[in-house]
């Protein structure tokens, strides 16, 4: 959607701001491949995402101290970097958690209530 003036839509803005909580999010039952990151949050609903976005993620992340990650190897190829969650990353994504609904709440209260103020 293309917003008056030409600007971009701030729904890009925000899916790019939660990202992050979403990868920790399916980290945190167990580690996982980065591809598989890149493939659950594309069949997850407007989450589409692609190595070279989940790549710099990543990276950011584990410098935050929020994932770990160690090499295995690969029965189809080069070695493959796994990531897991940290204890850091469990708490950031609580409090994100903790924090989200009642975000989330507060905006859809607003979009319901419109035209109620006229």
């Amino acid at each position: 959607m293309v917003l008056p003036g030409g600007s971009r839509s701030g729904v890009s803005q925000l899916r790019r701001g939660i990202l992050q909580f979403c990868v920790l999010a399916l980290l945190r039952d167990g580690e996982k491949y980065a591809f598989d990151l890149v493939r659950e949050l594309c069949d997850a609903h407007g989450l589409v995402t692609s190595e070279g976005t989940i790549y710099p993620l990543l990276s950011r992340l584990r410098k935050e101290g929020w994932v770990n990650t160690v090499w295995r190897e690969s029965d189809s190829g080069p070695p493959r970097r796994y990531y897991t969650l940290t204890a850091t990353g469990r708490g950031a994504l609580d409090e994100f958690a903790a924090e989200w609904g009642t975000f989330r709440t507060t905006v859809d209260n607003l979009l319901s209530s419109e035209g109620s103020h006229e």
